[in-house]
C-alpha cells in the first residue's frame, strides 16, 4: 500500500454539498492549500453515487482517493449516501469524511453508524476552511496508507477480509 501522494501526483477529491456557497470555499480552499489534484463537486447525494459507479454521463469520471460528504442533503441524507457508499464492495475502500455544520451527537453517532471514516464540523471562515483542507490533505494525501480505489483488492473481492486467491 502507498500513501495517495506516493501513487498520484493528482489526488482526486469528490464533494457532496448541496450549498454552492460551501462547495466553493471548499474547493477553493483546496486551491490555496496548491492540493494538484481535482475536486469533483456533486449537488445531490445520487449525482454523488452516479459520478462514483461511473454511470451515465459521468462513464468517465475518476474515482476520487477522497469523499467530503454533507450529513443535510436533499432527497437522500449523507448518512444514507454513506451507507450505500461503505456496503457497495466497489466503492468501500474510499475514505469518506462527513463534513456538516451540526454539532449535534446524534448526527456524530448516525454518521459513524453509517461507516464515516471522520467527521469535521464546517468551518466558518476562509483561513479556518483552509486549515481543515490543509490538515485533510496531510493526513489523507502524505500520511495515511490507502489501497488505491481504481485498483483495489478488496474492490475486487467484495469482503475486507478476504485475500483473492494468487
Amino acid at each position: 500500500m502507498t500513501t495517495v501522494a506516493e501513487r498520484t501526483k493528482f489526488p482526486q477529491v469528490l464533494l457532496v454539498e448541496d450549498n454552492r456557497g460551501d462547495a466553493i470555499l471548499i474547493r477553493k480552499a483546496f486551491e490555496r492549500a496548491d492540493v494538484p489534484g481535482r475536486v469533483t463537486v456533486a449537488d445531490t447525494a445520487e449525482m454523488g453515487l452516479k459520478i462514483l459507479r461511473q454511470g451515465g454521463d459521468y462513464a468517465q469520471a475518476p474515482r476520487p482517493d477522497l469523499i467530503l460528504v454533507d450529513l443535510n442533503l436533499p432527497y437522500m441524507s449523507g448518512s444514507e449516501f454513506l451507507t450505500q457508499v461503505k456496503t457497495d464492495p466497489d466503492l468501500r475502500v474510499i475514505p469518506a469524511i462527513v463534513m456538516s455544520s451540526s454539532k449535534a451527537e446524534t448526527d456524530l453517532l448516525d454518521a459513524y453508524k453509517a461507516y464515516a471514516n471522520g467527521f469535521v464540523t464546517k468551518p466558518f471562515t476562509r483561513d479556518d476552511y483552509d486549515r481543515v483542507v490543509s490538515s485533510l490533505e496531510d493526513y489523507w494525501f502524505q500520511f495515511i496508507e490507502t489501497p488505491d480505489p481504481r485498483r483495489s483488492v478488496l474492490a475486487k473481492t467484495g469482503d475486507p477480509m478476504v485475500e483473492p486467491a494468487s
